[in-house]
């Protein structure tokens, strides 16, 4: 399970690093320049519940346009290019969910998570990539105080309300594995930037001893309140709102989350940060990281390596960083032995880092 330092992620990309054929074809040129419209119909079909409609029997064009409240002919030409992408399959006239679309966007499955939309597919997200040259060639964001790093960044709230599901493996794996090295005794977790909570609240969970500690920004940390209360874990919740960056950490710590954080930043304000949880962790204690990691070449596998332009458009600083930088920054900060974890059905990995 364990990633040796060198390891290649088993994920790769079939368009990666292929020649090119003999003939030029113009078609990945129109179906990237036309990308948007994806994003425009699964945002929609989401929004209709038309995926939940056909997972409840109804197929045809005129029965699914009577459910969503839309336009037969609308549902149709929507149907057969959800159809065209994959996400819908078509016998006669009749339409049926693919195993992705049944699992993860029928509203009616324990796996759905098309809450997502709400945030990815937000305007503001859209509108942060209205100029792609511009940051490239300020080589940051265009965005107001930094972007997504400045002090109570509104669009977090909605991360926190609307992420939550597309993050639960990543959150019960993490929780397996803490409950491993931690099988009984006192546990106390800091959860850095804790949003919507599900990684502290997966560990409260899975043990009982587990005492969370969820620091964020006061207005996301009422999202983070709301879901432990929900999980009947609030007895065991502290909250400490505030920047992680210039917070004084209080008590010591077991295990520190750092879930989908540490991108956000230069390379020299990751190593800043960790210096400082390094002081307030227990010499057995551990950190656990969730990242976006690309391998060395950073074109593989394609999903995090095309995070570092969602961090070029929304960051001053950030990046997707490859192991060998988080290696680095890791050292510097006291960490001597860190180890890299796949996450499986994720395109996220773990780095799993202790001070002996």
């Amino acid at each position: 399970m364990i990633s040796s330092c060198g390891k290649e992620n088993r994920m790769t990309s079939s368009s990666v690093n292929q020649p090119e054929s003999e003939e030029p074809n113009p078609t990945l040129i129109f179906d990237t320049l036309n990308a948007y419209q994806r994003t425009g119909a699964l945002k929609a079909a989401i929004e209709l519940k038309l995926f939940t409609a056909i997972g409840a029997g109804r197929t045809g064009a005129t029965a699914l346009a009577a459910a969503c409240g839309a336009s037969e002919r609308g549902v149709r030409i929507l149907c057969d290019y959800l159809t065209v992408i994959g996400l819908l399959s078509k016998s006669s006239d009749e339409y049926s969910l693919t195993s992705t679309a049944a699992a993860f966007l029928d509203e009616n499955s324990a796996r759905y998570m098309g809450s997502a939309a709400r945030f990815v597919a937000s305007d503001g997200m859209m509108d942060t990539f209205r100029d792609v040259a511009g940051a490239v060639r300020r080589g940051g964001t265009l965005l107001p105080e930094g972007g997504s790093t400045k002090i109570d960044y509104e669009p977090w709230i909605e991360f926190a309300e609307s992420m939550g599901p597309m993050m639960m493996p990543a959150a019960m794996f993490i929780a397996n594995l803490v409950a491993e090295r931690y099988p009984s005794g006192p546990l106390r977790v800091l959860d850095v930037a804790a949003s919507h909570g599900l990684f502290g609240l997966s560990i409260a969970q899975r043990l009982p001893q587990a005492e969370i500690v969820a620091q964020d920004f006061h207005a996301v940390l009422e999202v983070t309140r709301k879901n432990a209360t929900a999980a009947g874990c609030m007895d065991r919740y502290s909250f400490l709102p505030g920047d992680v960056m210039t917070l004084d950490l209080p008590g010591t710590y077991d295990c520190v989350l750092l879930t989908n954080f540490l991108h956000h930043f230069s390379a020299q304000a990751c190593e800043s940060l960790l210096r400082k949880l390094q002081a307030r962790l227990n010499p057995k204690g551990v950190v656990v990281s969730l990242e976006f990691i690309p391998n060395e070449d950073r074109v593989t596998p394609p999903t995090p390596a095309a995070f570092a332009l969602t961090m070029l458009m929304s960051t001053n600083h950030g990046d997707a960083y490859t192991f060998a930088d988080y290696q680095a920054m890791f050292e510097a900060a006291g960490f001597v032995r860190n180890e890299m974890i796949d996450v499986p059905r994720s395109p996220s990995r773990l780095i799993v880092s202790s001070l002996h």
